[in-house]
This record gives structure tokens, C-alpha cells and sequence, in this order.
């Protein structure tokens, strides 16, 4: 037994790890799951210049991505409509209705220049075998930007989820441009679908924020819907509306959906009913106001872990600096290798060195002959050695190259080389100042693309209180209940209680000196003759003091009880007065006098007597009623 728990547990761990790391979770280095990384693996490979078909670029993935096209197509077309990294033509979805894609094989995509900007150096790229050990696919891309909260995503994964919202791209770009310079940033969600935010307990992306519709309101008749709140469709914001009037929460007559490539639903409102007036209700009972909890949680270092918004800021800021800093050294390295070959073909050409192997007839010899004419230019050669290799390369150089060589054309080549690498020797003296540089250059070409709106901020960030949605209903349903009967609903046949609303809760003193908290009813029982029924509502309960005259079960002595009700249980009988006893009278004045009668009896010569309700202490809910007189009383009535 021991042994299969350990293959239970250990086979358990293992699918865990795999699920978070390479399925849900997204990597905080590059900012992409595995499935979202494959494609942008794949569309690099493709990229000729031309759209390619969907379907293609499925199939193409599909080398990578072991859990089929049913998963690779949906998060190529998310990824598409993000449009950013990936350039579309075709029917990708509507992101204000919600309407799916055409089907694969009837759009195409092509990879963008920003995301080759951002994401692709092939020679920086760590690389691992796929799944079938045929082909090479990147472990991650060294991404220039956090495009984790760029993209924003979610994901469930063993014992743990992520929710990151998206941010605008270029108030990111700069948010680590102000890092790069020690200066401070504050960044906040930013929603395709527009809107506006409440971000006051965002808390760096481990809180929550409210989202709101953008409503116009200025025909006092009707209410028009131009930017949905994130996650909603024009779709599910209709039925949430539609589902509030019939429940008798909004009073509307009709609603008519004119979206196309910008959102436009008009609510026309009922007769007697404003625009002002509902906005409330909208906010309330329909998805024109939503609250969002978010998570934020990457794979960093391998390991899940909770971070800021701020804190990933930071993390970039210092990972531009380190790839930008690979880069400039490598493209160095390789200007360094080019000059010093263009040096030798000029002394090889120029100098006529190929002359001195014309007589050698080894390989041996012919490298010797090469090596030794360059002796008398070893100075102009520099400090690196003449390799094997080089030799090679020299060797190869055409004859008709050779004939046709531009002495002056290589020096303004070599001297074009040298200026370069004098340049990237500044950039490395001040890398901070060129990463800077260069985030710049990538904000200018996302402000110069239109198919991205310029990058321009699409949702509105402010501060708004959440709307309850009991405080904006109407009290316009009657309760009714039936004395004789005992029963009491909104269904019922009977005398009118008060007015009420569908989120109100119900307090019933019955007869028997039980009191009941219910949601409101459409029809229950609640006992015949019941002493009171009201509105359960704390605020107005927490001041208001109960008194009850009762009759003791045993003796008959009249008792008086004052206390407040402050707490309950929906649905949960509460005993006012002892078991048995029997309520001569219940009211909610503080102050009132009332008089009890007493039964005759021999010697007995005060028959009633009044009291004043005041001159009694309130009490605890469970505390004694407090006797009024040692006689049996018969009735008490209040004045």
C-alpha cells in the first residue's frame, strides 16, 4: 500500500508541476504560456512577408504543441485580437458581441515587426527539444517588455489560478522607462472593450477593481450603452438587463442592439420612467457594473509566485539592460569577426599573397604560403591570429572577386564597421540611456500603427462607490397576509401589510411568541392572528425596542419584556416568552401606557391597573420577562 500511495503521490506532483508550468501559468520572463509561445515560435519560422492561412499555421504549431489544434486555434485568434503581435486579415470574432472566428482555413496571420522587436533573436533564444525530439522550439523568448500585463491573462491550474488584467502597452513602455531613470510610476488596468475602472483596491494587481459601462444619458427618454465593462458581451449585458425588467427591477420598453464595429445598445425607457433615475438600477441588477478579483501569478525561476504590477516594472527594467547588453556584445563580437576577415581579403587581394601559392602542391603547403606572406603585415592584422579557418575563407574567394576587387570600396566598408562598433562601445558605457532609447523607438512605432489605435488609453480610470442593490430598489411589492388563514406572501390573498422590496427580509412575531426572519415570501405560513410583521431591516430594527405583555403559563401574573432584536438566522424560530405562555399585547413604541385587567376573585377589589412601558428596563434577547403584579390577569390593552 505504501508503495502505490508513493506512485500515486509522486505521479500526482508531477502532473501538478506540469499543469502550472507549462499549460495554465504564464512565465513572467517572456510573459506567454507554452501554447502562446509555440505560435509566435511558429509564425516566426513561416514569416515570408505574406499572410498564411490559419489553418497552416495550426498545423505548423501542431510540431510543437502536443494537446492538438482544438487548443492552439482558439489561443492563436485570443492572441490575434490582442493586436499586438499578430497581424490579421479575415473575420478573427467580434470582441464587443462575442461571435466566434471563421473557421481556420478561411483567415490568415502573419507575424508583426513588433513582435520581432519585442520577442525574436534567435542567437540570445534558449532552446530545447520538442515533444517528439524532431525539432527545436524556445524554452522562452528574451522579451523587451513585461508582456505579461500588457496581454493580461488567466488561467486555472492544480491548486492555484492567475487572473492578471491587461495594461495599455505604451503605458508600460513607459512605466519602465521611468524605472530605467529612478523616477516614480503608477500603472492601472486598460480594457479593449473601453469603460471605466475603480481602481482604488487594485493593490498592484492582487485586489480587485470595479468595472462600469459608459452610459449616455442625454435624451431623458432612453439610455445608451457605448463601452462595455471588461468581460462582458453586448450579448450577456442585453440578457442582464432583460432579466432585471422582468423581475420588476428595471421599468424599460424595449431594448434594441445597433453594435457593429462600435458598441451601441439603446434602452428605451417605460412611461413615468427618466434616465437619471436608472442609471442606479443598471449599476445594480444588470452587468453594466461588475467587481473583478484578480491574482496575479507567474512562473518566476521555475516556481509560481505571487507579484505586483510594480515588481514585475522592476524585474524588466533590469532584464532589458542585461538582453540589450547581450546583443550590442554579440553584434560586436560578430563586427569584430567581419573587420578582421575584411582585413585579410584586402592584404590577401592587395598584397598578392594568393601569388605564393601557385608552386605548392600539399594542402600542408598552401596554408604554410598563406600564413607566411602574411608575416610582413601582422601590424595591420592586430593582435588576433590567422586561423586555419581563415585561411579557408581566403582560399574560397572567387577569382572573378579577386579581378573585379574595390581597394577604396573595402576601406569605406572597414572604416563603416569600425564606426559602428565605436558606437556600440558608447551604447555599452551607457546602456541604461540607450535601453531607454530604444523603449522610445518602440513607443513611436506603436503610436505610428493604426491598427492598434496608436496605442491610445481605451478605459477611463476613476472612482466610483459600488451601487447596492438595496438601496436602489424600488419598495413598490405588496406583502399581504391573510389573519384568519395565516398565511403571508406576495401571493396572498389578504389585508395589505406594507410595501417591500424583492431583497427585503421579513420579521414575524407570531401568536405563539416565536419571532421569524424569511426572505420575502411569495405565499408561506406564518400563523393565524400574528401580533407583528414588518421589515427585517437591521439599521431600523437595531432602534427599534419590542415589548411584550405576556400571561405566565403557571400562574397567570402578568409580565412585561423590552429588548431589542440585533441579530437573527434566516429561516430560524426565536422564543420571545416562555414555553406556554400567552402574549396579551406586542408594540414597538418607546414610550406608552397600557393597563391590565385582572380575572375577579373573592377579596379581589382592584380589577385593573395601568402601567407605563417606560419605567421598564430593556433587556437581552434571552433575559426573563420582568412580573407586573402577583394577580392573573385576563387582557391587556395600550393606550
Amino acid at each position: 500500500m505504501a508503495y502505490i500511495k508513493n506512485i500515486f503521490d509522486r505521479n500526482f506532483l508531477e502532473y501538478a508541476s506540469y499543469v502550472i508550468k507549462d499549460r495554465a501559468i504564464p512565465d513572467l520572463e517572456d510573459g506567454l504560456k507554452p501554447v502562446q509561445r509555440r505560435i509566435l515560435h511558429s509564425l516566426f519560422e513561416m514569416d515570408d512577408g505574406k499572410f498564411h492561412k490559419v489553418a497552416n499555421v495550426t498545423g505548423h504549431c501542431a510540431k510543437y504543441h502536443p494537446h492538438g489544434e482544438q487548443s492552439i486555434n482558439p489561443a492563436l485568434v485570443v492572441l490575434a485580437n490582442k493586436e499586438l503581435f499578430i497581424d490579421r486579415q479575415g473575420n478573427f470574432g467580434n470582441l464587443y458581441t462575442g461571435d466566434d472566428a471563421a473557421a481556420p482555413r478561411y483567415i490568415e496571420c502573419r507575424i508583426t515587426q513588433l513582435a520581432k522587436d519585442i520577442f525574436y533573436n534567435p542567437k540570445l533564444t534558449e532552446w530545447a527539444g520538442s515533444y517528439d525530439g524532431r525539432n527545436k522550439e524556445p524554452v522562452l523568448f528574451p522579451a523587451k517588455i513585461p508582456v505579461v500585463i500588457v496581454l493580461g491573462v488567466e488561467g486555472i491550474a492544480v491548486g492555484m489560478s492567475t487572473k492578471i488584467l491587461p495594461h495599455n502597452v505604451i503605458e508600460v513602455i513607459e512605466a519602465e522607462i521611468a524605472c530605467l531613470k529612478g523616477q516614480k510610476f503608477e500603472l492601472y488596468p486598460d480594457f479593449p472593450t473601453g469603460g471605466f475602472v475603480d481602481v482604488s483596491e487594485y493593490r498592484g494587481g492582487n485586489g480587485k477593481v470595479l468595472v462600469r459601462a459608459k452610459l449616455d444619458t442625454t435624451d431623458p427618454k432612453r439610455i445608451l450603452i457605448t463601452e462595455l465593462p471588461f468581460g462582458s458581451t453586448t450579448e450577456s449585458i442585453i440578457n442582464s438587463i432583460d432579466n432585471a425588467a422582468k423581475a420588476g427591477r428595471l421599468k424599460i420598453q424595449g431594448i434594441n442592439d445597433f453594435t457593429t464595429d462600435k458598441v451601441e445598445i439603446e434602452i428605451k425607457l417605460a412611461r413615468g420612467v427618466y434616465a437619471q433615475e436608472t442609471i442606479d438600477a443598471l449599476f445594480a441588477f444588470t452587468e453594466c457594473e461588475q467587481s473583478i478579483s484578480v491574482n496575479l501569478l507567474v512562473i518566476k525561476n521555475g516556481y509560481p509566485t505571487i507579484m505586483t504590477v510594480n515588481e514585475i516594472i522592476r524585474y524588466h527594467a533590469k532584464q532589458i539592460v542585461k538582453i540589450l547588453t547581450k546583443e550590442l556584445e554579440l553584434e560586436k563580437k560578430e563586427l569584430l569577426d567581419k573587420l578582421h576577415l575584411r582585413t585579410l581579403e584586402r592584404i590577401f587581394i592587395e598584397e598578392r599573397i594568393y601569388k605564393g601559392i601557385e608552386k605548392m602542391k600539399t594542402a600542408k603547403g598552401v596554408q604554410d604560403a598563406v600564413i607566411g606572406g602574411f608575416k610582413p603585415f601582422l601590424k595591420e592584422v592586430g593582435a588576433r591570429k590567422i586561423t586555419e579557418d581563415d585561411v579557408d575563407h581566403l582560399l574560397r574567394i572567387p577569382i572573378r572577386r579577386i579581378s573585379l576587387y574595390d581597394i577604396n570600396k573595402a576601406k569605406d566598408e572597414m572604416e563603416q564597421i569600425k564606426a559602428r562598433i565605436k558606437e556600440i562601445n558608447a551604447h555599452l558605457k551607457n546602456i541604461t540611456a540607450y535601453s531607454v532609447s530604444f523603449l522610445k523607438s518602440i513607443i513611436a512605432k506603436i503610436k505610428a500603427n493604426p491598427e492598434i489605435g496608436g496605442g491610445a488609453r481605451k478605459s477611463v480610470v476613476g472612482s466610483f462607490d459600488k451601487v447596492v442593490a438595496k438601496e436602489v430598489v424600488r419598495r413598490d411589492v405588496e406583502l399581504k397576509y391573510d389573519a384568519k388563514s395565516g398565511y403571508l406572501g406576495t401571493n396572498v390573498s389578504g389585508s395589505k401589510v406594507c410595501e417591500v422590496s424583492p431583497f427585503d427580509r421579513i420579521l414575524v412575531v407570531r401568536k405563539n411568541g416565536m419571532f421569524t426572519v424569511m426572505d420575502l415570501p411569495e405565499k408561506t405560513f406564518a400563523g393565524a392572528d400574528a401580533w407583528w410583521i414588518g421589515v427585517a431591516d437591521k439599521d431600523i430594527l437595531a432602534k427599534t425596542i419590542f415589548t411584550i405583555i405576556y400571561k405566565d403559563k403557571e400562574n397567570g401574573f402578568p409580565c412585561i419584556k423590552r429588548f431589542i432584536i440585533e441579530g437573527w438566522i434566516i429561516n430560524k424560530d426565536y422564543f420571545l416568552v416562555p414555553d406556554g405562555a400567552q402574549i396579551l399585547h406586542v408594540d414597538t413604541r418607546s414610550k406608552f401606557t397600557f393597563t391590565v385587567k385582572y380575572k375577579p376573585k373573592p377579596r379581589l377589589k382592584v380589577l385593573e391597573e395601568g402601567f407605563k412601558a417606560q419605567d421598564y428596563n430593556v433587556r437581552g434577547l434571552k433575559a426573563g420577562g420582568i412580573r407586573l403584579a402577583a394577580k392573573e390577569a385576563d387582557r391587556a390593552a395600550a393606550k
